[in-house]
């Protein structure tokens, strides 16, 4: 089964390109708060990539 990535969040804006909207965020704290904010918008999941990385998929 195949998700699609809607959203990706980070700290880390140097580690992060492609397609999606990238948002980058000043702490862990306000990237979690950005994440959770778009699952609901979305109807979609977060999942962690990397501790400064979170992605938004709905999945299908």
């Amino acid at each position: 089964m195949m998700g699609q990535i809607l959203a990706v969040i980070t700290t880390d804006k140097e580690r992060i390109a492609g397609g999606a909207p990238i948002f980058v965020e000043t702490s862990k704290e306000r990237m979690q708060q950005t994440a959770f904010t778009l699952e609901k918008i979305l109807d979609a999941m977060v999942h962690e990539i990397r501790e400064d990385t979170l992605i938004i998929v709905r999945h299908k």
